[in-house]
């Protein structure tokens, strides 16, 4: 879990344990009262595993598979070396049909 993550516990915690109010709650976790609402519900269901996003640990939907990736970095790597990243992403896109960022260039 991240620092955001169990300190969204331990003040779900204290809302539970009665120490504290939920609005006082949600002023701290910077969220609504209704969020904080909704947060207890799970967090009462299914523990402080719930409290994490669900798509931690997930690849991202946005990235590009492993061989277009290495097929990418090749061509820059014995075509366009001496570009820089946003030249090659341009040169990918209009002679090989690769659009491909310069951040994934870059990276």
């Amino acid at each position: 879990m991240s620092e955001h993550e169990l300190q969204r516990v331990e003040v779900l915690s204290r809302v539970l344990d009665g120490t504290m109010r939920s609005s006082t709650a949600a002023s701290i976790l910077a969220i609504s009262p209704r969020q904080v609402q909704r947060l207890l519900a799970r967090y009462l269901a299914d523990g402080a595993g719930a409290i994490r996003h669900g798509l931690s640990g997930q690849p991202s939907n946005n990235r590009f598979s492993r061989g277009v990736r290495d097929y990418a970095l090749t061509l820059v790597r014995e075509t366009y070396s001496y570009f820089g990243p946003t030249l090659a992403a341009e040169k990918l896109a209009a002679r090989h049909g690769l659009k491909v960022s310069a951040e994934t260039l870059r990276k």
